[in-house]
């Protein structure tokens, strides 16, 4: 059938509620339809039905689809899941045959069609098939934040939609990584929402709004609400205003003695290589700066102010944070591994020459490397002398990593190979195992760990020759071992403890 003999297929947000606020446009579409269809809860009326009233033409063709589940139970074979893809391949079977025989189909939106909307489904399954237009409506976070009567953000804030069946701790993380965010989708969350919102520091400040636009529209600060009175058409409004940020000002403006920074390695990743200083000084802390996949891994809690920042920008994180220090405030800097190793306590240490910053102690707290990590995977590879490199050429030049590579091989060191390759540097490796082949045997045992402690972890014994560097990347540590080093019939590496002869 070609587009020109179909009929047009159209999905139409009618806003969240208040039949006012149901745009021209929609309002002419409904009007027009030759079908009106909408969606309807179990054993529930149809809130998009509702708001479009009147403005279904009498005689108008009307199509309910009344979802077969709404709670995740069912005995469908295919779970909630299953049943709902065979309730929306019915629908669109039954839209497709009006349109099919040339009809104006207009499907009922809530608040916006494309905004967590079931229409979705319909746009996925007929879009392609029959000429589609989408009519945005006011979701129902614009008529929340409006009946909340306080800005959502404000000039460069960025704003989170989140929906509360989140996870608890997700949630709370990302309510203190950002300014302002609504959470929506509550009813039976609204527990697991307020306990996040209070761990992110954001319950204060924090609105909850019901039946936003509607006739019975109520609103309340979060921490006076009900929780059994809670209903599916309600949300939250975390006002961007509300956010707890720490704007570094000028030394001069401190106001309080400088407080200690602490420069805090976190392991390599799993909660059982947090050493127990570590985890006693981040439960301290009123602050967490550092690179954003480390500052992930700090739980949210009260009180806690968390500053994620990209990868490159060490100095400046470093800045910042001692600035916060200056100020008064308890503040640790998060680094993977131990934080003295290719981390964050050198970047500290260099801006903290700073004259301005004479008055801020630093102190590191060592954490498992990731070195240590993988060679204990791999049995005892660094079990004699070894070396460390990188070979991130960004803060250094290339030439001058090959002529310590090349130095490393012939001391006949065990050698740990940090940053070998990223997305954006393929290269490196590749001449790294050429320049190390120039002095060592091509059977060099080599041990790559990546993701080690973590559930993608993988550890692979090659040789030096045979090493893969397509298979490596930036969560991948590489040990290259020396003459004293042995693979054992069951596959463990080590390295002896004394000098033994070349080979």
């Amino acid at each position: 059938m070609t587009a020109s003999s179909a009929g047009r297929f159209s999905i139409v947000g009618v806003g969240p509620g208040d039949p006012e606020l149901v745009t021209l446009k929609a309002a002419r579409l409904i009007g027009e339809a030759d079908v009106v269809a909408f969606h309807a809860g179990v054993r529930k009326s149809s809130h998009a039905r509702r708001i479009a009233g009147d403005l279904v033409r009498p005689g108008t063709v009307e199509e309910e689809l009344r979802y077969p589940v709404t709670t995740g139970t069912t005995e469908h074979p295919g779970g909630y899941d299953g049943a709902m893809a065979d309730f929306y391949a019915a629908c669109a079977d039954r839209l497709a045959a009006h349109l099919e025989a040339g009809r104006h189909v207009v499907l009922l939106a809530e608040g916006d069609p494309l905004f967590y909307g079931s229409p979705m489904a319909m746009h996925d399954r007929l879009a392609e098939r029959f000429e589609t237009q989408v009519v945005p409506g006011v979701p129902a976070f614009a008529a929340a934040t409006a009946t909340a009567h306080t800005p959502l953000v404000r000039h460069t804030d960025v704003l989170t939609v989140l929906p509360g069946t989140l996870p608890e701790p997700e949630l709370a993380r990302r309510l203190a990584d950002t300014q302002g965010a609504v959470v929506m989708k509550l009813g039976r969350t609204f527990p697991a929402v307020r306990r996040a919102l209070e761990a992110a520091g954001r319950l204060e400040g924090a609105v909850y709004v019901e039946r936003a636009s509607m006739a019975d529209e109520r609103r309340l600060p979060v921490a006076d609400v009900d929780p059994d009175t809670v209903p599916y058409f309600s949300l939250v409004v975390v006002p961007g205003d509300t956010a707890h940020r720490a704007p570094a000002p000028a030394p001069t403006a401190a106001a309080e003695p400088a407080a200690e920074l602490l420069v805090v390695g976190l392991g390599p990743g799993p909660d059982g290589w947090l050493t127990p200083e570590a985890a006693e000084a981040l439960a301290e802390v009123s602050h967490v700066v550092g690179y954003a996949p480390y500052v992930d891994r700090v739980p949210q809690r009260p009180g806690l102010q968390r500053h994620a920042s990209g990868n490159t920008v060490e100095l400046d994180r470093a800045r910042f944070a001692l600035d916060l220090a200056l100020r008064g405030e308890r503040i640790a800097v998060v680094s993977g591994g131990d934080a003295g190793v290719f981390g964050m306590a050198a970047a500290v240490f260099e801006a903290a020459e700073d004259p301005a910053y004479a008055g801020v102690a630093v102190r590191v707290l060592p954490g498992v490397s990731a070195v240590q990590a993988v060679a204990a995977r791999a049995g005892a590879p660094v079990g004699g002398d070894f070396a460390v490199v990188s070979l991130s050429d960004r803060l250094k030049p290339w030439p001058v990593i090959e002529r310590r590579l090349r130095a490393i091989a012939e001391a006949d060191l065990v050698l740990a190979v940090y940053n070998p390759a990223s997305r954006s540097r393929r290269d490196q490796l590749v001449a790294a195992q050429k320049t190390l082949l120039e002095v060592l045997p091509a059977e060099r045992p080599v041990v790559v760990g990546r993701a080690v402690g973590r559930a993608e972890e993988s550890l692979t014994v090659t040789t030096l020759g045979e090493l893969d560097a397509d298979t490596v990347d930036m969560s991948s540590l590489l040990i290259v071992g020396s003459s004293g080093t042995s693979v054992s019939r069951s596959g463990r590496v080590w390295t002896s403890r004394g000098v033994t002869p070349p080979r």
